[in-house]
Parts: C-alpha cells; sequence; structure tokens
C-alpha cells in the first residue's frame, strides 16, 4: 500500500493501516469505519477482545470473531507456514497455481508491507515472504523475440513451469530469481549474469531449441513460500551491467563467436509492477534464437565464467558441451559425446522441419468484431440500455478519433478517468463539452471526510447531474497546483485517491449492474491506466460490466499481459475489441443506440417560432427536467418498434407515465392516453391565467391536489405535453435547493429570448413538495422578476403542484380558482371513456399487465380491491422467502408514501447470486414467485436509474398486508421482523433511501397537509399496534429495537418517551427523555419532550390526588408539587435552547410553562389550609409574594419554598414574552401549515385566544377574592387595593398583555364593558401616577381598543393625552419595550392639520421609534426566512384625526369573510382585496415615490423617509411617485397596494 510503511511491526500501525488490513481480511466498510473512528490502531488492536467489540464498538458477533482470529494468526504466523508446506508437499506447482484461479486479489498483495514476515540466512530468504496463499494468478510470458512490444509483468504472478524443448520454435524457460546476486558488486554480478545466459543459451544451441532464460523469477529450489515461476523482480540500477556482460562471450567461446552473438539477443527488462511498493523492479529476460542457417552442423562447448573468492577474479572453467534435457540444461557425458555429434544432422532436420511449419501458420480468422462491440456494449440486448451508467477510462486521443465521438456523447457518462493532462485544451473533454456539460474534478475530489454522507458527496459533486470528468495525472491549463507526475510519483501521492475514488463509485454509489465501464485505451498503456483497471476489477469483484477497446495492437499488449493475470487469456479476449478504427466503433455502435446521433432539440419562442436548446446548456439546468417541443422525436425508429409494447403496459400496470408514452399515442404508435374531467379543468385554469391581465400576478399556482394512485401526476403531465409548444413546460426534480430551482427557472424562461419583458411563460410541475416548498420557490421567483424589472402584469411563472390529499374534493372546494382534485371516484363520461379503453387493452394484453387501469376502471371500490387481491395470494407459500419480502414492501407501501425497496436490497434478501450480469433482470424476475411477478412494479430512479420495487397501488399494499398476515401474525411482528432482517438493513446499496422510508415507519406522524388521512400523535403504524393490536408494550419493544438498530438514535428515544407517558410509564418515560437530551443537550424539541414527561406525570399525580377523595395536604400533594417544578425547570432549558437556535423558532417551552404554572397555582390554591379559612386566599397570596412561610408547609415543601415564590414572576415573563412574539408575526394557522420531523409535542392552534385564556387564568389565581365577587356583581373598587392587585384583576380581565387586549378586536363578547373595567382600574390621573413602562403600554393600548370598538365612547382619553403618557417610556430608546416603540410610531403618526414644527418633532420621534424597532426585529427573526414569519399588521393609516386615524385589521374582516384562511392571506398579498371600495373609505392613501426600488414619502424639510413595502413585487421597477396605504407593524410602518401615479 501507498501508506503502508514497510518493516513496521503490527504494534506500530497507524489506524490507516489497521483499516487496509481489515479490508484484506474482508471486513465490512461499515465495520471498517467504526473502528477508524473509535481510533483503533496496532496497540489498540493488540487489546482488544470480543467483547470490546461489540459492546463497545456495537459490531455483530461474527466480525468481532473474525478479527480477534486473524489478528492472532497475524501475530504467530509460522503453524500457518508450516501447515501450507505440508499441504503443497503432494502437489505439482501447476496443481497449486490452478487450484484457486479467481479474479479477487490475493492477501499479500491487499496486507500492509508490514505483515510480511522475512529472514536473512540464505540467498533465498532475503527475498520476504510476501506470499500467504497457495494460490496464485497465472500470467502468459512476453511474446518471444518481438521487437517494440509494450509489455508488463505484475508481482507475485505465476508464469507457466520452465520447460523443455517442445516443438523447438516455442522457446524453453528457465527462471532465476538472481536475488543476491543483484547485491553484489559489478563485476561479481556480471560474472553470475554471464554463467547462467550461456549456460542456457548453449544448451538451447545445441538442440536448436529457441528458450529464454528469465531473472527475477523464482525457481522451484527457491521453496521460501514463494511458487515455482511466480515474479518477484530485482531492482536495476545500470542496464549496461547486464548487456555488458553478455561481452563474456568472446572469452567463454573459443570457436564461433559471432555465432553465439547472433543467436543470443541483448537483454531486455520488462517491468514489475508492485501494488505495495513504488520501487521500481524489473524481470531480465534474454532469448536464444538457434536459426538453422548460424547453427547448421555445429556443436558449441562454452568455458563458463565463474567469481573465485580465493583468488578475487574471474576465471573461467573447463570446457563443457551442454544440452538441455527437460526443463534443465546438462552438460553431455564423455559416454554421450560421439552419439550427440552423429546425432547433430536429426537436429538440424527437425529444426529446418519447424522453421518451415512456422512459415505455413496459417493467419488467424478475421473476427466479427462489430457484432463483438455491439454484444459487449448492449449487454447481449438488441440496444444499448437507456438508463445505464457509464464511466470512461482513457488516455491521450489522437486528433483524427476525436472526430468520431458520437457514440460517446449518445451515452449516459457518470465519469470520466482521464489520463491526458492536455485533454481540457486539447483532448476529449474539450470535444465532450462542446455537446455535454460536465464538471471538473481530480481524484482527490471523491474523498469522503469523516462526517460526510453519501448523499453530501453526490450533491457536492453534482453526480448524475451532470459528467463528473476526473482528471487523473494532472491538468495543465488548471492553475492550481495539479502538474502530471512520473509512473512512479503517481503511484506514491495519488495511488490512494485512485483506490478510495473508484471503491466510492463501485461500492457505495453506483449498484452492480447499472453501470458498464469502458477502457477506452488510445495510447501507449502506463502503470496509472493498469492500476485503475485492477482497482475496477476488485471493487466490481470481477470482470463483467469492464469492456476494453483499443485500436493498436501494440498499446494492446501490455494492457493484455496485465489484465490476463486477473481474468485468463480467454475472459481478456472475450471482453476486448481490438483493431477497430474509432471511425468504425462510432458508425457501428450508433446503430444500437435508442436515439440518434445529434438530435436537436426546440423550445418556443415569444414570437411563435422555436430556437435551438444546446445540450450543454441544457445540463447546467439540473433541477429541471425540462420539456422540449420535439420532445422523443430522437427517438428510433427500431427502438420504438421492438419497445412500444412494453413502454404502453408497465404504465397500464401502475408505472409512472413518460413522455415516450404521450409521444406514442399522439403518433397513433398506440392507442391514446385517457383525458381525464381532471385535465380539462386545469387547463382551463391554466388558459385562465395565462390571459394578458393589467391586475395579472407574476407567479401563478394551480393545484392538483389526488388520491394516492389516482393519477394525479398523470393528469398534470398531460398538461405540460399539450401545452409545450406554447408555454416553456419543466418538471422540477425533487431534493434540489429552491435557489437552485428558482435560478434554472429563470434561466429557462430568458433562454434564446432578446429581452426580458417579452418572454413566453414557464410552466412548472412541482410533485408531491409541501406548501412551504411551494412559498419559498414563489418567493425566489418573485425576488428575481423583481430584480430583472419585469413589467407589472405579466405572467412569468405558473407552478403547477400535485399533491397527495385524502380529501382532494375538500381541497378543491376551498378554493375552486385554484385548486383541481382528482379522485378514484370516476364520472359517467369518465367511466364510458375507461371501459373503452379496457376493452380495447384487454384484446392486446392479458389482464395482469394492466392491473392497475382494470382497478381504476373499477374504480378502485373497496369490494373490488378485496377480491382482486385474493385472487392474486391464492396458493401462495406462506414460508417461502419471496413471501417475506412481499410482506416487508407491503409493510412500507401502506404506512410510508412513495416507498419502495431497491432491486439490490431484494437480491440480497433472496440471496440470489447473479454471475452475468446481463442476465441480471431476467434472473430476479425469475425468482420472484407468480404472486410476486403480479404485484410488484419495477421502478427505476430517474436521477440514478437504480432499479426497485413497489407494489402497484397503495391500497392493494394495504389490503395485501391485511390479508396475507391473517388473524395469527400481527403488524408489530411484521415490523420486528423487518428491523431485523440484518441482510435489507446493512445492504450498502440504496441504503439512505431504505433507513430513512424505515425511519418514517417508526417516527413519522400522519399530516392531513401532507396527504394524510388525518393527524396523529405517533406513526400511523405504532398508532396502530397500540390502538388495533391494544398493545402499547409491542408498540414500545418496537421503538427499543429501532433505537438499537439505529445506533442508539436521540429521536427514536424521543418517541418512546412519548410513548411511555401517553400510557403513564413516567419512570421509563423520563429515562428515555434523558437518554435523548444526553445526545442532544441542545436541542429545544427534546428538551420538550423531557419537559412534557415531568408535565403528564403531574397532571396525573393531581388526578390520582383528586381521585383520592381526601383533603389535600401539603404532604400529599408535595410529590406533585417537585413534578412540576421539574418540568418549569425543563421547559425555562427548552426555552434557552430555543433563544440559542437561530435556524428554527420553537416557543413550545413558554407555552407549556404556562400551562403547568396555571395547574400548579389550581393545585396550591386548592389546599385544604388556604381553602378552609376566610382569609385563606390572602394566605396563599402571602406564601407565593412574600418571604411569609405557614408552618403547615414548612417542612412538607421545604425544598420548592424558593422555585414558588419565583412562579408569579417567571410566570409573568413567559406570558410577555409569547404576547411579544404574536405581536410581530402572523398568527393565522391554515389547513396547510406544515410540521416538522421535530415539531414540538402539542401545537397551540389558536394562540391568541390561548393567550387572552391564560393571562386570565393567571391574573384569577392572583387577584381571585377581589375581581369575581367586585367586577361581576359591578360594586365599586376598594381603595385599599395595592397596584400589584390591581394589576392581577387586569390580567384576570384580559389586560394584562398587548396581545390579549388587542385580542378583544376580534373576540368582542363583553369587549367593551371589560375594556372599561380595566380601564377604571387604572389611576384616573396616570400622568401623574408614574407607573411602570409595562402598564403605561397597557393602559395606551386598552384606550385604542376601546375606541375601535365604541368610537362615540367618552371614557377614551384624547390622542394628545396618550402622547403626552408615552414622554414617561425611557428616554434612551435602547431601554423601551418593542411596544412601547410601536405605540410611538402609531400616536406621533403627523397629521394633516399639524404644523411644520410639530411634523418635524414627530417625524424625529416616528423615526427613532424605527431604527430601534428594526434592531429589535432582527433579533426575533433570527436566521429564518421572512416569509415564514411574516410581519402582522396591526392598523392602518385611516382618514379620520386623533385616535379616529387608527383602523384596526378587524375592520376587514366582513369584506372577506367568506374566504378560507389560504385565500384571504393569498388575496391580501396578491393586493386583489385592496381593491374593494369598503377599504377606500376606511384608509387614508399616502403619497411618496419609489427610487432605486426603494419606497419613501417625504418627511419635514423634505427628508426622505424609509418605508418597508409589505409586498415586494408592487414596488415599480423605475422611479416614479406613488400613493399607497400605511400599515403600523412591530417592525415599523408598511406601505400596503402601492399604485404609480397616472
Amino acid at each position: 500500500m501507498a501508506d503502508s510503511s514497510e518493516g513496521d511491526p503490527p504494534e506500530d500501525w497507524t489506524e490507516a493501516q489497521v483499516s487496509t488490513w481489515l479490508r484484506s481480511i474482508g471486513m465490512k466498510e461499515l465495520n471498517i469505519e467504526k473502528l477508524y473512528k473509535a481510533e483503533v490502531d496496532g496497540q489498540v488492536l493488540l487489546a482488544l477482545n470480543e467483547d470490546f467489540l461489540e459492546k463497545k464498538i456495537g459490531m455483530k458477533p461474527g466480525p468481532a470473531h473474525l478479527i480477534i482470529k486473524k489478528r492472532d494468526e497475524l501475530l504467530n504466523p509460522h503453524p500457518k507456514c508450516q501447515e501450507k508446506k505440508k499441504n503443497t508437499s503432494g502437489k505439482s506447482n501447476l496443481d497449486q497455481k490452478n487450484s484457486q484461479k479467481s479474479g479477487e486479489c490475493f492477501l499479500s498483495e491487499s496486507l500492509p508491507a508490514q505483515v510480511k514476515g522475512s529472514d536473512e540466512d540464505e540467498e533465498r530468504h532475503k527475498v520476504p515472504e510476501e506470499n500467504i496463499l497457495n494460490s496464485k494468478d497465472d500470467c502468459k510470458p512476453r511474446p518471444f523475440d518481438q521487437e517494440g512490444i509494450d509489455f508488463i509483468y505484475v508481482k507475485h504472478r505465476v508464469l507457466q513451469p520452465e520447460s523443455g524443448a517442445f516443438n523447438l520454435i516455442s522457446p524453453c524457460h528457465e527462471f532465476k530469481s538472481l536475488a543476491v546476486a543483484i547485491t553484489l558488486d559489478r563485476t561479481r554480478l556480471q560474472a553470475k549474469f554471464a554463467k547462467e545466459v550461456l549456460k542456457f543459451a548453449t544448451g538451447c544451441m545445441n538442440t536448436r531449441s529457441n528458450g529464454t532464460i528469465h531473472f527475477g523469477v523464482m525457481d522451484s529450489k527457491e521453496d521460501t513460500g514463494y511458487v515455482h515461476g511466480e515474479i518477484i523482480g530485482i531492482p536495476v540500477k545500470e542496464k549496461d551491467i547486464f548487456v555488458d556482460a553478455l561481452d563474456y562471450i568472446e572469452r567463454s567461446f573459443t570457436n564461433n563467436k559471432e555465432h553465439v552473438r547472433q543467436c543470443v539477443r541483448p537483454p531486455r527488462f520488462i517491468e514489475v509492477m508492485d501494488r505495495q511498493s513504488s520501487e521500481k523492479k524489473y524481470v531480465i529476460e534474454v532469448d536464444i534464437v538457434p536459426s538453422l542457417t548460424i547453427v547448421k552442423n555445429k556443436v558449441y562447448g562454452v568455458r563458463l565464467p565463474n567469481f573465485k573468492e580465493a583468488s578475487n577474479k574471474v576465471e573461467f572453467e573447463k570446457e563443457l558441451i551442454l544440452r538441455r534435457v527437460g526443463s534443465k540444461t546438462e552438460p553431455v557425458s564423455d559416454k554421450d559425446l560421439s552419439e550427440f555429434y552423429e546425432r547433430v544432422k536429426n537436429r538440424d532436420a527437425q529444426r529446418e522441419e519447424a522453421e518451415r511449419n512456422r512459415v505455413f501458420i496459417a493467419a488467424d480468422l478475421c473476427q466479427d468484431l462489430g457484432r463483438k462491440l455491439t454484444m459487449l456494449m448492449t449487454s447481449g440486448k438488441k440496444f444499448i440500455e437507456k438508463d445505464k451508467w457509464f464511466i470512461l477510462v482513457t488516455n491521450k486521443m489522437n486528433p483524427e478519433d476525436l472526430c468520431n465521438i458520437d457514440w460517446l456523447v449518445n451515452m449516459k457518462v457518470f465519469c470520466v478517468f482521464d489520463f491526458d493532462p492536455d485533454s481540457k485544451t486539447s483532448g476529449l473533454c474539450s470535444r465532450y463539452l462542446q455537446h455535454h456539460s460536465a464538471n471538473m474534478h481530480f481524484l482527490q475530489s471523491y474523498r469522503m471526510s469523516g462526517g460526510t454522507s453519501i448523499k453530501e458527496l453526490e450533491s457536492h459533486l453534482h453526480l448524475f447531474e451532470q459528467t463528473s470528468w476526473i482528471f487523473c495525472n494532472g491538468r495543465t491549463d488548471f492553475k492550481g497546483n495539479e502538474t502530471p507526475c512520473d509512473e512512479m510519483t503517481w503511484i506514491k501521492t495519488k495511488m490512494t485517491y485512485l483506490r478510495e475514488s473508484v471503491s466510492v463509485i463501485c461500492k457505495q454509489i453506483l449498484p452492480k449492474g447499472t453501470f458498464q465501464v469502458i477502457f477506452l485505451v488510445t495510447s501507449l498503456v502506463e502503470k496509472p491506466f493498469l492500476h485503475t483497471f485492477y482497482e475496477f476489477f476488485t471493487d466490481m469483484e470481477g470482470h463483467e460490466d469492464i469492456i476494453c477497446i483499443c485500436e493498436s495492437e501494440e498499446n494492446f499488449q501490455k494492457w493484455q499481459s496485465f489484465a490476463e493475470g486477473s481474468c485468463g487469456t480467454e475472459t481478456v479476449n472475450n471482453s476486448s475489441v481490438v483493431g477497430m478504427k474509432m471511425s468504425h466503433i462510432n458508425a457501428t455502435l450508433q446503430h444500437v443506440q435508442t436515439v440518434k446521433p445529434r438530435a436537436i432539440k426546440y423550445l418556443p419562442v415569444f414570437v411563435k417560432g422555436t430556437c435551438h436548446l444546446e445540450t450543454n446548456l441544457e445540463e447546467q439546468m439540473y433541477s429541471l427536467e425540462i420539456l422540449t417541443v420535439n420532445q422523443c422525436d430522437e427517438t428510433t425508429e427500431n427502438f420504438i418498434t421492438e419497445e412500444k409494447e412494453n413502454i404502453e403496459r408497465q404504465f397500464y400496470r401502475g408505472g409512472r407515465i413518460t413522455w415516450l408514452n404521450f409521444w406514442l399515442a399522439e403518433h397513433k404508435y398506440v392507442g391514446e392516453v385517457i383525458e381525464r374531467d381532471a385535465y380539462h379543468e386545469t387547463s382551463k385554469l391554466l388558459k385562465d391565467v395565462s390571459k394578458h391581465n393589467a391586475d395579472q400576478t407574476t407567479v401563478n399556482i394551480i393545484n392538483v391536489y389526488h388520491h394516492p394512485g389516482s393519477g394525479g401526476s398523470t393528469v398534470a403531465r398531460q398538461v405540460l405535453w399539450n401545452n409545450r409548444k406554447d408555454l416553456r413546460c419543466a418538471v422540477v426534480k425533487p431534493s434540489y435547493l429552491v435557489a437552485d430551482v428558482a435560478r434554472h427557472a429563470v434561466e429557462l424562461r430568458e433562454y434564446e429570448e432578446k429581452d426580458p419583458q417579452r418572454c413566453l411563460p414557464v410552466l412548472l410541475l412541482i410533485e408531491d413538495s409541501d406548501r412551504e416548498y411551494l412559498d419559498d420557490l414563489r418567493n425566489e421567483l418573485e425576488v428575481a422578476i423583481n430584480v430583472r424589472q419585469i413589467q407589472d402584469g405579466t405572467l412569468c411563472f405558473i407552478l403547477l403542484s400535485c399533491r397527495r390529499s385524502h380529501n382532494p374534493e375538500k381541497r378543491c372546494k376551498e378554493s375552486p380558482l385554484q385548486n383541481v382534485s382528482v379522485t378514484h371516484k370516476l364520472s359517467a363520461e369518465e367511466k364510458r371513456k375507461f371501459a373503452g379503453k379496457r376493452k380495447a387493452l384487454e384484446k392486446q394484453y392479458e389482464p395482469q399487465f394492466i392491473l392497475t387501469f382494470v382497478l381504476m376502471s373499477e374504480g378502485f371500490t373497496e369490494e373490488y380491491v378485496q377480491q382482486f387481491v385474493e385472487h392474486v395470494l391464492q396458493d401462495i407459500d406462506h414460508q417461502s422467502v419471496v413471501t417475506r419480502l412481499i410482506h416487508y414492501v407491503a409493510l412500507l407501501n401502506t404506512y410510508v408514501q412513495n416507498s419502495f425497496i431497491s432491486q439490490s436490497h431484494c437480491e440480497a434478501l433472496l440471496a440470489l447470486t447473479i454471475h452475468l450480469e446481463r442476465f441480471r433482470q431476467h434472473e430476479f424476475e425469475k425468482s420472484l414467485s407468480d404472486q410476486a411477478k403480479l404485484v410488484f412494479l419495477h421502478l427505476r430512479d430517474d436521477k440514478t436509474h437504480i432499479e426497485s420495487i413497489r407494489i402497484i397501488h397503495p391500497l392493494v399494499a394495504k389490503e395485501i398486508l391485511q390479508q396475507l398476515l391473517g388473524p395469527k401474525q400481527t403488524q408489530s411482528s411484521l415490523a420486528m421482523d423487518l428491523l431485523r432482517e440484518n441482510v435489507l438493513f446493512e445492504h450498502r446499496f440504496g441504503r439512505d433511501e431504505y433507513l430513512s422510508f424505515l425511519r418514517q415507519l417508526f417516527i413519522r406522524r400522519a399530516r392531513i397537509s401532507k396527504g394524510d388521512k388525518y393527524d396523529s400523535f405517533f406513526s400511523p403504524l405504532v398508532e396502530h399496534v397500540c390502538e388495533n393490536e391494544k398493545s402499547p408494550d409491542k408498540a414500545i419493544e418496537l421503538l427499543k429495537e429501532a433505537f438499537e438498530c439505529f445506533h442508539r438514535d436521540a429521536f427514536f428515544a424521543q418517541q418512546l418517551a412519548r410513548l411511555h407517558y401517553t400510557y403513564e410509564k413516567f419512570e421509563d418515560a423520563k429515562y428515555w427523555a434523558e437518554t435523548a437530551a444526553k445526545q442532544h443537550p441542545n436541542n429545544s424539541y427534546i428538551l420538550d419532550t423531557k419537559g412534557q414527561v415531568y408535565r403528564k406525570w403531574f397532571q396525573a399525580q393531581c388526578k390520582a390526588i383528586e381521585n383520592d377523595n381526601k383533603p389535600k395536604t401539603p404532604q400529599n400533594t408535595a410529590d406533585a408539587v417537585e413534578t412540576a417544578l421539574k418540568a418549569l425547570e425543563c421547559f425555562q432549558e427548552c426555552e434557552r435552547a430555543a433563544d440559542a437556535d437561530m435556524e428554527n423558532v420553537n416557543s413550545s417551552g413558554y407555552f407549556s410553562e404556562v400551562e403547568v404554572g396555571c395547574s400548579l397555582l389550581k393545585l396550591i390554591s386548592s389546599l385544604q389550609i388556604f381553602t378552609n379559612r376566610t382569609s385563606g386566599h390572602a394566605e396563599c397570596m402571602k406564601y407565593l409574594l412574600t418571604d411569609y412561610i405557614p408552618k403547615e408547609v414548612e417542612d412538607a415543601w421545604a425544598p420548592f419554598h424558593g422555585h414558588l415564590k419565583k412562579l408569579h414572576r417567571t410566570m409573568q415573563d413567559a406570558l410577555e414574552w409569547i404576547s411579544e412574539d404574536l405581536s410581530y408575526f402572523q398568527t393565522e394557522i391554515g389547513p396547510d401549515e406544515e410540521e416538522t420531523c421535530e415539531s414540538p409535542e402539542e401545537k397551540i392552534s389558536h394562540p391568541l385566544a390561548w393567550l387572552a385564556k391564560k393571562s386570565s387564568e393567571y391574573g384569577k389565581y392572583f387577584s381571585e377574592a377581589y375581581s369575581t365577587a367586585l367586577l361581576q356583581h359591578g360594586q365599586s373598587i376598594p381603595a385599599n387595593l395595592t397596584s400589584f392587585q390591581k394589576r392581577m384583576i387586569i390580567y384576570h380581565l384580559g389586560g394584562g398583555n398587548v396581545t390579549s387586549i388587542l385580542s378583544k378586536l376580534t373576540d368582542q363578547r363583553d369587549a367593551v364593558r371589560l375594556l372599561e373595567g380595566i380601564l377604571s382600574l387604572y389611576p384616573s390621573n396616570p400622568i401623574r401616577a408614574r407607573f411602570g413602562q409595562r402598564d403605561i403600554v397597557n393602559y395606551i393600548v386598552t384606550h385604542i381598543s376601546l375606541k375601535c370598538l365604541s368610537p362615540q365612547t367618552q371614557k377614551v382619553a384624547s390622542l394628545k393625552d396618550l402622547q403626552e403618557l408615552c414622554c414617561q417610556f425611557p428616554s434612551d430608546k435602547k431601554k423601551c419595550l418593542p411596544s412601547a416603540l410601536f405605540l410611538l410610531t402609531l400616536l406621533f403618526w403627523p397629521e394633516d392639520n399639524d404644523t411644520d414644527h410639530e411634523k418635524e418633532t414627530k417625524y424625529e420621534i416616528v423615526q427613532s421609534a424605527v431604527e430601534h424597532l428594526e434592531k429589535g426585529y432582527w433579533s426575533k427573526i433570527k436566521d429564518i426566512p421572512r416569509r415564514k414569519r411574516r410581519l402582522y399588521t396591526h392598523f392602518f393609516l385611516g382618514n379620520g384625526n386623533g385616535l379616529d386615524k387608527i383602523v384596526h385589521k378587524r375592520n376587514f374582516d366582513r369584506i372577506t369573510k367568506g374566504f378560507s384562511v389560504f385565500e384571504r392571506r393569498l388575496k391580501w398579498f396578491s393586493g386583489e382585496a385592496w381593491k374593494m371600495p369598503e377599504i377606500a373609505t376606511m384608509l387614508k392613501r399616502v403619497s411618496g415615490w419609489t427610487e432605486n426600488g426603494v419606497v419613501y414619502l417625504e418627511g419635514p424639510q423634505k427628508k426622505k423617509f424609509n418605508i418597508l413595502p409589505i409586498y415586494v413585487p408592487s414596488v415599480p421597477h423605475s422611479n416614479e411617485n406613488i400613493t399607497f396605504y400605511l400599515g403600523f407593524t412591530f417592525r415599523g410602518p408598511v406601505a400596503c397596494n402601492i399604485l404609480k401615479n397616472k
């Protein structure tokens, strides 16, 4: 390994080296990652035991046992070596090599170098014992005696055994390791080398046989754990040492020296590729070619050189005549010498015959390369699969080849591993970019840091959107530090990155069978290119789906020599296309592609023509699936003929409709697609909004609400298809940021148009998005339009939202001009159309092939679905694994919207081992039962093309689940089985989606706004187990199992806490809440759950006390009080966490604190000691408000006194916080209000009414003796009441905070009398009374409210008096409450009859207040988009004077009374409501102007006064004089209904 340091013992390994070792023993990446994160280095590895791995690391027992076993073997390797020797002793080396011909990398290549042992006694022990397994990959030798061959050997691969003369032409072979000699000095080394070469050469020449002697290859004598013929290689510092060594020829031969020179070829140095080392090593080979013309009639004797240590020089041995005997070279003995000479002529004759036969060997028959290429590229099918991804690995391409890459341009290229540094400027990349968009990456771009998920990596690199172009060896045009490097430097610096990038692509991003790797060899092959093959081969677990295309035979040789060691000769030849020109490849492959070459796409333009949509620019708008005018026209005729029936059948069986379905119907290849009533309704709405209208909004929304599986998506796509020639149409792809979608939508609108004012509207289909996403998108588009200064009344975008709903008709009724419903129920006209279509289809297809259409034509009636499922499930094998799979899919499809299980997961569960990918789909479908084939629908992800399955319809899934389980098995037991199905849980491909569906199954609550039937408190499955199975304990066990499976996930612990407290198991609930809070101590939602545990516990304790029918005493209520105080403490923690969280708003802590506080006050005030006496209430108040402690509670409540005495203050603070928060932002909760996964426990639906009620309740406990007795019977107020007592009575009457007072304007029951009663409690001369800021605010707001409700009343102070009272607000505006600043803007807004001086003074007051309001607003809004927390406008500037100029928003309610909350909001925001004549009579229009998009009105001395527009798109783009209505908010004055002066 590149990052392994040779020689390190295991105890010195780093975490990375431990990871490498773990991979070598076959550990899964998940377990490797766990150990890496746990910082397991060499020392820790030695100390591990199985118990630690299981309990602390969280590993399964199997892998834990394997690690310990392999660790122990690693530390004590000798017994294994002994066993190996025994095993090999009875087998020939050839048998050993052939015993395991496999493409998997052998262990020694995977182990860190330091794992391998070494001895230093003799030559055979000089080389480390790297071979640990018996079996090695075979390889072929370099082609004999051929010039210009680019060849390479791979270390540890094995050449065929040494051989003798076979047919004199096929060379015999001899191996020498030269491991010791290579370390000697020049003289000794040359003598050794020359001796071995000349000995072998003489034997070959005398025998007349060709031969090759190999140095750097292990001989059978050197039995050190290597196998005979194993390639090791030797370091060569100076090649001339070996070349010059052959000069010994002249001294070793007395005669015919020139003959020897002619027969002995110069040494050849073949590089040895070693994946574990960057040191260059070679095999040195010398070919011997004894041509008959040279050696005829000759016998050669040789005096072999030998270095004598005694004399310290080279001496020559006695002359020998040598010959080849079998696989050895031996001297001819004296007794055989005469016979040897006699047989010279026989040997010459044999040589002559052999040379003649070689000449007449027939040339290879020409292969049908065209067919071979198409079969490899199509996986044996008729066309290249449209949805298959291709990975290209290539090096430098010739300029003429670059003109023939149309075949490549038409394919879905996932990524390119490009070894050409000039590719971006003059190579394949530059040519590809002319047709497609691509992202430039380097190998290290795929490196995943610690917490990065696969989804994040895909998003970051924009994978699947545009081709990823990976420059593997630098990029010359890049200004960063990415320069090309030589082979050895590359291995040292980039090898690890290559390994990681290939691994992450093959093992985590693309499942097997979804992609094909093409090695396009267009120039000389270098080592890094070969390493890339090895990495793909290893990570793809075989050669299947790897092909090589190479025009040059010479370039192919090196590739072949390397690849054959992994795959075998036959496989390499079968998966390689060699000798075919690029132009021929180009023409051949275009015949089997599904689209025509260089097809041109068109978009409609404003002037009614069309424009060319460039593919590379289309791909840059990657968040949109753009529908072109000539969509699908590029499809080839052959493909249509072959596939039209399959495409139609897939749709009518339940698959989602494709553009090709519409195209085939439009061109009469298949029958028409039925146009449902909803299609015509949507088309009419679209036509209406498309009409030019001066009052038109720039972004319009049409909603299609549909029953799940009722065809809503088909209706929506049909609308797009039929409008593609008049509008620019696109589907918004899921999971993209709103900002990206908006940017791309604007680019699509303006593409090839000259004037942004004159563009066709864009029709965008958004499927299954929530209301918030739609609002965000609308907002982003409006901002973009505003920036471009598009003229008012120009329709720019139509958002066609297609959403699931269980009551679409109700949604349609709420807003008939915006919403359309699609249901399972068919109208009379639709029934007629469906009946006719069904007859036509049944003539063409068997009923099982059009199942969903048949169900649809029956209206999905419960009875029909039940009968259908009964029929399908007849004779099903309940014990089979396929039935188990149907169970799991049905469970997920029933409870999780749009859920599926990837085919890869299914294959893992079915334990399918599919050897040939081209038959993958066939094998999978063959493994399914008849029932599964009927109910499973095969899907393919639009983005990744990963295949998956779901049941044909959610109603069918629900019925299958019910019938398959029967009375014996429960859904809870099935869900438990699913959780424990480790094969599915641990499977790596599609893992994120699978785990997401499982998480939703157990955690996601049902929401009407998400298309569900009802709102639930738990996930529907958990509720089913609790209610239908009547087994909360099973639900708890399920969630506990899920908690463990999901690595002790805090949100599962949170669910467990909620489930336990729901069933009053409070101790357990406390445990789970604390478990969740320990993991996320700053998550306000989890802290809220913790508080809810104590709250519910407290409620249960109070209920128990009530049921006891005993007097309440401090002793029997102490536990309840303690629990309530713990709840309050938790909610205060929740508040602090929520305030610190800048990305979310969670006010639940404040609401719950008030709820618990009120309940606690109720409990305290009901104690016997505070109810029995006449002064009981006074005693209670004295205890809560002073230092006084009654004797009865002194001991029993000893720990609580301090907390209870703060209760009135903390509750008042919480009520004030809620009031202020509600004052800033809109509080209506419409039907589309969304809920996040971290929603508070109990959402307050009507916070204004809640606050009024709780404020009154709070005041009641501290004023009950006075307020109820005095005011309700009209009695006068005692003069001796303290200011606190009066304040509490005011609270009780609803005057305790701004929001409660203002709520009386909407809830007007007895409001006037109550407001008058509140005012009577304030001092008659408030200016002299000098009371606090909050009291002043409440006093003034009460006057304003009373004036709005009863304009003729005499009990309201004048505007002047209220303005004078405002002077008591702190002069330092930083100390003013937001409500005080708000009143300053409202009361001091100048009037027409003011003098210039008065106006100037008032404007200064208002300006100062607005500056500080703005600061407060930004701290309140945090980092949350403003449209999510819209400002609430409390009052508007009216036509009157004094307090009559203040008009409250409730005056408009009667005008918009008949509309839903959503429609009312829409009418105000779009400006439609402002045009009603009633508004004009009430409100005053203010004059101003716009400057660079900012609204101003004129202050005194022509000062500019900046006014915030409430609806930004209404601001004119040019600088204009305007009029507008003025509203008052807690951010300052706002401009509404801005109109340009005519």
